[in-house]
């Protein structure tokens, strides 16, 4: 099995990294938490210092941060890991980010003779505790397959979306979406409940209608009616509101760069932009309902 280093161990990164020790991985980790840390040690993997220590023999370094400045600042800053690297180690980064950081780690990665994968993830905590994550990949192809079987350690679906950034393309028009169908989803149910229906019994109706969505089978934004979600954990442990915020701000920023028009996608940032100000950037993104519903 492969020597891994993981870096970042929040609520998607730590159950993909419990992942790759239940897959038989060797696995070194850091993060800042050491609350984080004791749940992988105590889970069989070496807990490391340093990022720098943690990848110092490693094959594969697999990354899992929150925006473009941390991860620029891992792999490129003034302590970067690239220079503790071996040549021909792997550096798979599965933060969101835009696409332009993942082809400048990727170029930095090359010129000290190591290769570099994009590769975002699908699929929310559920899908990064269960191992069924969906992977967008960008780079090589033949280095894509020199990672699938790490990346099926944690995720059931891979795809290769191009070159190196494709990955990061494919992510922000994903999230993009995603946001937009959880405020339409959570405006549908504040409509429907400020007109006396039962929300459980209105979901069932548009799961098995036109208004059909993964945030109705799988995300129910209305606390109470589905179990093992945030909302019915008071909007914990999920996907944050300033991190939704921060991915459709990085569609914008590609919609900007391409020309192409985004109207949509701008309205659902306005509604989160508004939902944090009002104290509730942490909170689970499904809690835009909130926001939304009747006073």
């Amino acid at each position: 099995m492969s020597n891994i280093a993981f870096i970042g161990l929040g609520n998607m990164g730590g159950p993909m990294a419990l992942n790759l020790v239940k897959a038989g991985h060797a696995l070194t980790v850091f993060d800042l938490s050491a609350a984080a840390l004791k749940t992988l040690g105590d889970a069989g993997a070496s807990v490391a210092p340093s990022a720098r220590a943690a990848v110092e023999g490693a094959d594969t370094v697999i990354s899992m941060l929150p925006a473009s400045r941390h991860v620029e600042q891992l792999y490129l800053g003034r302590d970067g890991v690239i220079g503790a690297l071996r040549p021909g180690a792997l550096i798979i980064d599965c933060s969101t980010i835009a696409a332009q950081s993942a082809i400048a780690v990727a170029e930095a990665a090359q010129v000290s003779g190591m290769e570099m994968l994009d590769a975002p993830v699908s699929g929310g905590t559920g899908g990064a505790q269960a191992g069924t994550l969906t992977f967008m990949v960008g780079g090589p192809a033949d280095v894509l397959e020199k990672a699938r079987g790490v990346l099926l350690a944690m995720g059931r679906n891979i795809f290769h979306a191009g070159a190196h950034g494709a990955g990061q393309s494919a992510k922000v028009c994903n999230n993009m979406l995603l946001g937009i169908l959880m405020a339409g989803t959570a405006e549908a149910l504040a409509l429907g409940m400020a007109n006396g229906l039962d929300p459980r019994v209105l979901s069932d109706i548009m799961v098995k209608s036109s208004g059909r969505n993964w945030v109705l089978e799988l995300y129910n934004p209305v606390p109470g009616v589905m179990d093992n979600v945030p909302a019915s954990r008071g909007y914990s442990g999920g996907f944050g509101v300033d991190l939704m915020l921060k991915d459709l701000g990085l569609a914008a920023e590609a919609a900007m760069n391409a020309k192409s028009p985004v109207p949509l996608g701008e309205l659902a940032r306005n509604l989160y932009a508004l939902h944090s100000t009002r104290g509730a950037g942490a909170l689970d993104f499904s809690s835009i309902l909130d926001l939304l519903k009747k006073a």
